[in-house]
């Protein structure tokens, strides 16, 4: 028997991960599928617990947005508020308090009216 090939032979198989499939497969056998499929098991809960994560993220963010809104908002509202009360006490102010000078006129014309 000689190495030569020949058209019925099948052919030698020289690749070396082949080979080592062949292997693995003699020496661990059904223990590859079994971790096989608890590896995949692993990863499709990392993915779904990475999915639920970044839902939850989502979520908090869109919540963080809406706060920041409402509390900008009631802020601005406030800030209205206080500047419609300022006007009105300071507009009150006025009405009540008379300016020196306008006193001092008026109280000149009185008693030049007076003295007439």
């Amino acid at each position: 028997m000689t190495k030569e090939k020949t058209a019925t032979q099948e052919p030698v198989v020289n690749d070396p991960s082949s080979k080592i499939e062949a292997i693995k497969n003699l020496i661990f056998g059904e223990n590859i599928a079994a971790y096989n499929s608890e590896f995949e098991a692993v990863k499709r809960d990392i993915s779904s617990k990475k999915k639920e994560l970044e839902d939850f993220i989502d979520d908090t963010r869109k919540e963080l947005h809406q706060a920041i809104d409402n509390l900008s908002t009631d802020i601005g509202i406030r800030i209205t508020e206080l500047e419609d009360s300022l006007a009105e006490k300071a507009e009150a102010l006025d009405t009540k308090k008379v300016d020196k000078k306008t006193l001092g006129d008026l109280l000149i014309a009185m008693g030049e009216k007076i003295s007439q």
